[in-house]
C-alpha cells in the first residue's frame, strides 16, 4: 500500500515535459551501465513522442504530494515473446525515495492494472536493479515466475 500522500496518475502527452524531465534523470543512473553520453546540449534527449507515445505505450507517474518521484511505461509483451502480455518498457524511481517500497506499490499497481502474463527485462550490469525485480515479482506471484538470462 503507497503511503498517504503519495499517488499514481496515468498520464498522456499532455504530461510529456514532466516525463521529459524525469527520463534525464534516469538516463543519468542507466549512463552508467549502458555507457552512452549526453548530448552536446547537456542532455540525454530521449524522444519520449516516438519511443513511448507512437508506440502506444501506457505511462504512469508516482507523485509525493505534488513532485513526480518515479514512473512506469507498460507496453505489449509481444515483442518479448509473451503474446498478449504486457512489458515494463522502462521503470524509474528517484534516488530519495528507492527502498522505501514505492518502487514495489508502482510496480504492484501496473501488474494489477493489467492482469496476465508480464515480460521485466533487467539489464544483467544493472545489478542494483536485479534483486529489487526478483524480491518484488517473486512477493507479486508467490514464487511462481521464471526467470531467464
Amino acid at each position: 500500500m503507497l503511503p498517504e500522500n503519495f499517488s499514481i496518475v496515468q498520464i498522456d502527452e499532455s504530461a510529456t515535459n514532466i516525463l521529459e524531465n524525469l527520463f534525464e534523470l534516469y538516463l543519468h543512473d542507466m549512463a552508467e551501465w549502458f555507457e552512452f553520453d549526453i548530448h552536446p546540449d547537456g542532455s540525454y534527449s530521449y524522444d519520449i513522442k516516438e519511443e513511448i507515445w507512437d508506440k502506444g505505450a501506457h505511462a504512469y507517474l508516482l507523485y509525493a504530494g505534488e513532485i513526480p518521484v518515479g514512473f512506469a511505461i507498460i507496453n505489449k509483451g509481444d515483442k518479448y515473446g509473451e503474446p498478449g502480455g504486457s512489458d515494463v518498457l522502462e521503470f524509474f524511481i528517484v534516488r530519495r525515495y528507492r527502498r522505501s517500497g514505492v518502487g514495489r506499490e508502482l510496480a504492484r499497481f501496473v501488474w494489477e492494472k493489467y492482469p496476465g502474463r508480464w515480460v521485466v527485462r533487467v539489464l544483467q550490469r544493472n545489478l542494483p536493479a536485479i534483486p529489487f525485480w526478483r524480491s518484488a515479482v517473486s512477493e507479486y506471484t508467490d514464487g511462481n515466475y521464471v526467470e531467464e538470462v
